[in-house]
């Protein structure tokens, strides 16, 4: 009897919505006895450059539907509402085409399936990184890719480069895409979990250890998330590309039954159990409530007898996936919403956010902490006046400032330290997309820089370590926390002016002296240590 070889993944039918571009060309010949589909390597270009322009200023319909969602959902906070309406109202200004969605326009990952019957006469993903660097370098988005000068030092590519991309061999005449621009926060909550068949004894050993796992996750990659957790895999590789298939919601049409045959399914009973978890947490949408995750998908792989990898990892709120197709049709890319206004309440469409304990930041730095120390931790805050903006490269420079016996600039201790790292400033406005890093990231410099007068009041996104709490309670510090994902909002609303003070060299991770209107941002650490998470 003939051995059956399933597809590892057993798809439904594509029912994407795809739009045509009539800018790209694509030929029938006939070469030898065979006919081929001529795709010319101009073709491939414009359709990667048009895929990432589409993926920084668009959003699928679904995901849109899920924010929107939020806002009738009765178990959700009053937290959970206020991120949802942020955005929702950041999707319809980045929707205008100049303000990407985030900041961190993210890495270009291409998964690609080139039929047998396909000819490009080229190196596909050198024709493909053409329109990586194009999109990177004409539109107003950031370039984040360091690449090495030695083990220590490294300097950014200047045009997000090099793409990650995955070219896999099919029959047939279609050539088929997955284009994912992923941005590090989310990307870093990538985990790999070497277990054994221990772990599978029974559900609520496997649950509970499931459940510290997504606790561990935290905000800081900006939830809303679409969370994903695979089970099994023949290798800790196919474990995680697995992961980021299904949170760029290439799988959603797995079969949802085992069949004892060696292929994936999703497990639609363990996404519901996993789902009503995470409204158990606590964590919410960003600062406290029941809406950590839009959704959830669980993932059943075969394995090898003696290993269990278990991969964990999501997609945050800036979304930013979608499929493209070239036939002997033409060349189609997956249709994108350009109309989010239509899923946000008529009330809340042109509304400014009010509301918070208006905190004025030029006054001394002694004066707003003393005004911080008057709320208790969860209080939403609307911030006004000078930040000062550094993030992982300028908190390296400074650490050698002190290294070197030297004091830290006068501007690291007298305004208050915003963890950020913009896109392009598009022209006439003040700044480009503008959203904060996760600022765990910091956390090692902390304790120092207070204890030499700076970093007393921080601004940035997500949970941090206890070694922060214990400086704040020991050096009278503050750290507040803002949107994670509405970084189009904030350089739209929230911005008045942006220059470079050092370090100009280090690109979007150069330290700027920022101006800001009516911030919102909460009180997430206090001086006596207590934390909102």
């Amino acid at each position: 009897m003939q051995p059956h070889h399933p597809p590892l993944f057993p798809l439904a039918p594509d029912a994407t919505r795809y739009r045509k571009l009539s800018n790209c060309v694509v030929q029938v010949r006939k070469e030898g006895n065979r006919s081929v589909l001529r795709v010319p390597p101009a073709t491939l270009t414009r359709l990667a450059e048009t895929a990432f322009h589409d993926a920084a200023f668009y959003f699928r319909a679904s995901h849109l539907a899920q924010l929107a969602a939020m806002l009738t959902d009765r178990a959700a906070s009053d937290n959970d509402c206020f991120v949802a309406r942020a955005l929702l109202r950041n999707a319809v200004i980045a929707a205008e085409g100049v303000l990407p969605s985030c900041q961190d326009t993210g890495t270009a990952t291409i998964f690609a399936h080139k039929g047998e019957n396909v000819v490009t006469g080229t190196d596909d993903a050198r024709a493909l990184s053409r329109g990586v660097a194009a999109s990177y370098t004409r539109l107003n988005l950031r370039a984040s890719h360091l690449a090495p000068l030695g083990m220590l030092d490294e300097q950014n590519t200047g045009n997000n480069l090099p793409a990650q991309i995955e070219i896999e061999a099919v029959p047939g005449y279609a050539y088929e895409f997955l284009f994912v621009a992923k941005g590090g926060g989310s990307a870093n909550k990538t985990s790999l979990f070497q277990e054994s068949k221990a772990l599978l004894g029974s559900e609520k050993q496997l649950l509970a250890f499931l459940e510290e796992k997504i606790r561990a996750i935290g905000v800081a990659a900006c939830p809303p998330y679409h969370l994903v957790i695979v089970i099994g895999g023949t290798s800790p590789e196919l474990t995680l590309k697995t992961v980021k298939l299904a949170a760029a919601g290439y799988l959603d049409t797995l079969v949802t039954r085992p069949t004892g045959a060696p292929h994936a399914y999703r497990d639609l009973a363990w996404e519901k159990k996993i789902r009503d978890a995470t409204r158990r947490l606590g964590l919410g949408a960003q600062f406290g409530g029941t809406c950590f995750a839009l959704d959830v998908r669980v993932i059943r792989l075969p394995r090898h007898s003696a290993s269990l990898p278990i991969g964990i990892g999501v997609s945050c709120n800036a979304h930013r996936n979608l499929r493209a197709k070239i036939t002997r049709r033409g060349v189609f890319l997956e249709k994108l919403e350009t109309n989010p206004a239509r899923f946000l309440p008529k009330a809340d469409a042109g509304a400014a956010d009010e509301g918070g304990v208006a905190i004025d930041l030029d006054q001394p730095m002694s004066r707003i902490v003393a005004q911080l120390a008057k709320y208790p931790v969860g209080t939403r805050l609307s911030l006004s006046g000078t930040l000062v903006v550094a993030r992982d490269l300028a908190h390296i420079r400074m650490k050698k400032l002190l290294d070197q016996g030297k004091k830290l600039p006068a501007y690291f201790r007298d305004h208050p330290i915003y963890y950020a790292g913009p896109a392009k400033t598009p022209r006439g406005f003040p700044s480009g997309s503008f959203g904060p890093t996760t600022a765990q990231r910091m956390d090692d410099y902390v304790a120092e820089f207070m204890r030499h007068g700076a970093s007393r009041v921080m601004l940035a996104k997500g949970n941090r370590r206890p070694v922060v709490a214990a400086a704040c309670r020991k050096y009278n510090g503050f750290y507040l926390g803002t949107i994670g994902g509405a970084a189009a909002l904030v350089a739209r609303e929230n911005i008045t002016s942006s220059e470079v003070l050092a370090f100009p060299e280090l690109g979007m991770e150069a330290v700027r002296c920022i101006r800001v209107k009516n911030l919102p941002a909460f009180l997430l650490g206090d001086n006596r240590g207590r934390t909102l998470y």
